[in-house]
């Protein structure tokens, strides 16, 4: 493989960091990458004709962002059960006639909990958004064996979707639906936000810090900025953060082996993004 051509369909994507991490894991494996960022909107397009484009475009694969990860499910072949459990989809390759489904947000939560928490399991924990991602984040709690998730959402049938999902994988795991974000932080180590809330052009917190004092620590899906009110509101309250730059980076990572079938130097590749 010589040069591989790879692009993000979403909104609001201007700022993503996707393309330079693509090109940089290139770079390692001596491959040209160019990487394309697609806004259905800008174009003049729906979600699915920007996905036609790239499917029959030269495209080896696609990322996935907000709001069309669980959009783009019913246009995709997923051969993994626990991705059709997930409800969602980050990564796309095309193989074919066939656009394949996969999902390393919830590989890449994981990896970024563990980096930061090692083996300390999460314990009772709120998350806010039961969307795309958060859809992948939960599956990674019950992986990681969380004792507990408290579920918020404005859209009531998307948590409850999301309960019932993670029930037919992790008929343990105690969860509730709750309406109250404040209330419902009281007694839970963990602290989620899976919203947009937060990110470049939605600015604020979906939690007042006042919530977050007695929680061990907190995880933000956003990582532009990096540093959201969330995460520094979690950090004055002495939390441990995990920052959604950690999914960013250990879902591209993951999404780079699904796209070339290369590895990458995961040190080095960290050092380039964050001195580029």
């Amino acid at each position: 493989m010589k040069d591989i051509r790879l692009g993000l369909i979403g909104d609001n994507i201007s700022r993503s960091r996707s393309p330079l991490l693509h090109r940089l894991a290139g770079d390692q494996n001596n491959i040209a990458v160019t990487y394309d960022r697609l806004v259905p909107k800008d174009r003049n397009e729906t979600f699915q004709q920007t996905l036609a484009y790239c499917q029959t475009g030269g495209y080896r694969g696609i990322n996935v962002t907000y709001p069309y990860k669980e959009r783009v499910m019913p246009a995709l072949r997923i051969d993994d059960p626990l991705v059709r459990a997930i409800g969602a989809a980050n990564t796309v390759v095309f193989e074919g006639d066939a656009a394949l489904g996969h999902n390393t947000d919830y590989s890449g939560f994981m990896a970024a909990y563990q980096r930061v928490r090692q083996d300390v399991k999460p314990g009772p924990v709120l998350m806010i958004g039961a969307g795309g991602v958060g859809r992948a984040v939960a599956f990674g709690l019950a992986k990681l064996g969380a004792a507990e998730l408290r579920l918020v959402d404005r859209d009531t049938a998307k948590a409850q979707a999301l309960a019932k999902a993670l029930n037919s994988i992790a008929p343990d795991l105690q969860i509730s639906i709750c309406d109250d974000a404040s209330g419902a932080a009281d007694g839970a180590e963990g602290l989620i936000n899976c919203t947009p809330v937060g990110m470049v052009g939605y600015d604020g917190t979906p939690l007042p810090s006042t919530a977050m004092a007695n929680a061990k620590w907190a995880f933000d899906a956003v990582y532009t900025p990096v540093n959201t009110q969330f995460l520094n509101d979690a950090a004055a309250q002495g939390l441990t953060v995990i920052s959604g730059w950690e999914l960013f980076f250990f879902q591209g990572v993951h999404a780079w082996r699904i796209f070339s079938g290369q590895t990458v130097d995961e040190t080095r590749l960290r050092d380039d993004l964050l001195l580029s």
